[in-house]
C-alpha cells in the first residue's frame, strides 16, 4: 500500500515505466503517473503542499541539526523522535512512528517479523518479509492483504500508516471501511499465539478507519494516542483528542497519532477492554 507522503515524494522525478510491470498479477495504482500524484496530492492535502513538500525535502538537512532533542513515552519508555530527511519525517507523524515501529520489532527474528507496506526498509537495513500491494522493491511482496496467503505465520505483524489506506486510496473503494476490518481479522489469522498486530495511523484521513477506533471499534487490544501539541512537540492524549483532531490542520499531514495493538485470536481476552 502506497501512503499519501510516497505519491507525492516523486513528483519532480522523470516517471519511468509502468508501475503495474513490476507488480504481481498486473496490479496497478489508481494514482499512477504525474499528474495523477498531482491531482491526489490536492485533493488530501490541498494545492499549497505540492509545492511546500519539495520545499521542506530541501530545507530539511539544513534544518534537522537545529530541531530539538525531544523524547515521547511508549510503553513504559522514554522514546526519542525520529528526525529524518526522507518523507519529510522531521516535520511529520512519522517522527513517532519509525521510532515506535524500531521499539516494537526490538528482539524480534526477522523470519517472524511481517511488515504491511514498505516503509522500515527506507530507513533502516531490513531482513523480514514485507507485503506492499504496489510499492516494488527487494523481497517486497506484490499482492493485496485481501487475498495473499503467507503459508506461515509471524510473532510480530507491523504497519506504519498502512491499514487506513485500504478501501480509501486504492482500487476497490469502501466506504464502510469493512475492508479495514477483514484487513485486521485476517493479519490476526496469521500470528502466532501470543502474536501481535501492531499498526499506526493518524486521525482525520479516512473517515471510515476513525469510526473504527471510536469505541474501539475494531478491537484492539490496546491503544497509545499522541497528538501535535504544537508543531515540533507531541503529547499524550485520548481517544476523544484524537477524534477531534483533523489532518493537515493546524499543521500539515497528521496532528493525532494512534497507535493499535491486536492479539492472536489464540491469546485474545474478550473480556478485556482497551484504554
Amino acid at each position: 500500500m502506497e501512503t499519501r507522503l510516497k505519491l507525492v515524494l516523486h513528483l519532480t522525478r522523470r516517471a519511468v515505466g509502468s508501475e503495474s510491470a513490476r507488480c504481481r498479477d498486473s496490479m496497478k495504482h489508481p494514482y499512477q503517473g504525474l499528474w495523477s500524484r498531482i491531482a491526489f496530492c490536492v485533493r488530501r492535502n490541498g494545492l499549497a503542499e505540492v509545492f511546500l513538500i519539495p520545499l521542506r525535502m530541501g530545507v530539511g538537512p539544513v534544518l534537522i541539526p537545529l530541531l530539538p532533542r525531544r523524547e515521547f513515552p511508549f510503553e513504559g519508555r522514554m522514546l526519542p523522535y525520529g528526525y529524518h530527511r526522507y518523507n519529510v519525517t522531521w516535520a511529520n507523524e512519522r517522527a513517532l512512528e519509525i521510532p515506535i515501529a524500531r521499539a516494537v520489532i526490538e528482539g524480534i527474528a526477522s523470519e517472524r517479523l511481517l511488515e504491511v507496506g514498505n516503509v522500515l526498509s527506507h530507513y533502516l537495513p531490513v531482513r523480514h518479509t514485507v507485503l506492499d500491494k504496489f510499492e516494488a522493491g527487494v523481497g517486497v511482496v506484490n499482492e493485496d492483504i485481501l487475498s495473499w496467503n503467507p503459508g506461515r505465520s509471524f510473532d510480530l505483524i507491523l504497519s506504519v500508516s498502512t491499514y487506513e489506506h485500504i478501501g480509501f486510496d486504492d482500487d476497490d473503494r469502501d466506504p464502510t471501511g469493512a475492508r479495514i476490518l477483514e484487513a485486521i481479522h485476517r493479519s490476526r489469522g496469521w500470528l502466532n499465539p501470543g502474536g501481535r498486530l501492531v499498526l499506526t495511523a493518524a486521525s482525520g484521513y479516512n473517515p471510515a478507519f476513525d469510526a473504527l477506533v471510536a469505541g474501539n471499534r475494531f478491537g484492539a487490544a490496546r491503544r497509545h494516542f499522541y497528538w501535535r501539541a504544537t508543531w515540533g512537540r507531541w503529547e499524550v492524549c485520548d481517544e476523544a483528542r484524537y477524534l477531534a483532531t483533523h489532518y493537515n490542520r493546524p499543521h500539515a499531514f497528521g496532528n493525532a497519532l494512534v497507535v493499535a495493538e491486536f492479539r492472536s485470536p489464540e491469546s485474545a481476552d474478550p473480556s478485556s477492554h482497551a484504554r
